[in-house]
């Protein structure tokens, strides 16, 4: 089955949705991949991956990349933060790419961990680093920054020097270590 009929069958499941395909990468000369993606509202992206996972139609059962884009500043983009979820049906061998936006200053998407339990360390990163909650994670911590750091080192107005926290951590020089 082609990437193009598991859209079909996820387009004939929403209609409400009017989920639309587009190319995942456009080259310079025009031409664009095989490979697609789907805008997908942040209220429905549980209800949309559970179906791409179960159906028959579409048996996504590999979530294999979920990370995140800052828009900030970017020409024509409508909204601030765009969560990527990166899938691939082994059964049917194809790939999708579904991509959920959202918006300060509560950045908030449905965590998918009932679904794929690959995605509770990738969406504690995303949480980490860009600071987009996602609603019924079992355990939605930081792993990478301290506990109590209050930045997300990865939004693009955080400052490239940092804003201090360099004096905050232990200097571990090869002696020490």
């Amino acid at each position: 089955m082609a990437t193009a009929e598991a859209i079909r069958a996820l387009q004939d499941r929403f209609p409400e949705l009017n989920l639309i395909a587009r190319p995942l990468v456009t080259y310079a000369d025009g031409r664009a991949s095989d490979q697609l993606w789907i805008r997908v509202p942040p209220e429905h992206l549980h209800d949309v991956a559970r179906f791409l996972h179960d159906d028959p139609r579409t048996r996504f059962e590999q979530l294999c990349d979920l990370t995140c884009v800052d828009y900030l500043n970017y020409p024509d983009a409508a909204d601030r933060f765009g969560v990527i979820y990166a899938l691939l049906s082994l059964t049917h061998n194809h790939r999708l790419w579904l991509k959920v936006f959202v918006n300060d200053p509560e950045p908030m998407v449905p965590s998918v961990t009932s679904v794929w339990r690959g995605a509770e360390w990738p969406e504690r990163e995303v949480y980490d680093m860009f600071g987009i909650r996602f609603a019924g994670h079992p355990d939605l911590r930081r792993i990478l920054m301290p506990q109590n750091f209050r930045d997300y080192p990865l939004r693009k107005d955080y400052p490239l020097t940092g804003e201090g926290e360099r004096e905050d951590f232990e200097l571990v020089t090869r002696e020490s270590a």
